[in-house]
């Protein structure tokens, strides 16, 4: 309970710490209500990906404009808000395929934050498919253990020791949020289809 309350804190940290670390990112407010320990730290983890979501849009949008009015760059970021964007810019670009590879039961949420590859019939008709789908399960873990690691390091209360409670966070945040019919892995390593009974 003790790492789960430090891994909160240092989430809402994360949440509120790193806006306004540019002239182009405006201050964001975080709105937290506490029910209890598990639900506050799946708040954090969302509001640590819709900041960077945001954060995305507003890099990628802005334009500068010097005195002679010729368009200049903006000021570069931190190496590591600079992978985190990236790695939620990656995450978008393969959002469409990696949901179309959960819905035909390929690709499932598994319980360490991260998507797990999984027999399915279109990968077994097409060998082509099943090596692109793994392809895109690595690239998908590889985005999410990022984001991961840069909530612990913008946030003072976590060291790396905490990567396995961040995983299990971001995991049931990641299950919560998967679809109607898509394999989830449950805790004890199973797998099941989300609103199967």
């Amino acid at each position: 309970m003790r790492t789960r309350s430090r891994i909160a804190g240092a989430l809402l940290a994360a949440a509120s710490g790193t806006a306004g670390c540019s002239l182009l990112i405006p201050d964001v407010k975080v709105n937290v209500n506490v029910y209890d320990q598990r639900t506050q730290l799946e708040n954090q983890v969302r509001g640590t990906y819709e900041e960077l979501s945001d954060e995305l849009l507003l890099v990628a949008s802005v334009r500068g404009i010097d005195p002679n009015g010729k368009l200049t760059k903006p000021p570069p970021l931190a190496p590591g808000k600079e992978e985190a964007l990236r790695a939620a810019q990656s995450r978008e670009f393969n959002r469409d395929d990696l949901e179309q590879a959960m819905s035909e039961g390929c690709a499932g949420e598994s319980t360490d934050g991260g998507v797990a590859a999984r027999p399915c019939a279109p990968a077994d008709r097409d060998p082509r498919y099943k090596a692109f789908t793994e392809a895109l399960v690595a690239e998908e873990n590889a985005d999410r253990l990022v984001l991961m690691r840069r909530v612990i390091a913008t946030n003072s209360d976590l060291t790396a020791k905490d990567l396995e409670q961040v995983r299990k966070v971001f995991a049931d945040v990641n299950r919560e949020n998967a679809r109607a019919g898509w394999w989830v892995q449950q805790a004890d390593g199973s797998w099941a289809k989300k609103g199967a009974t």
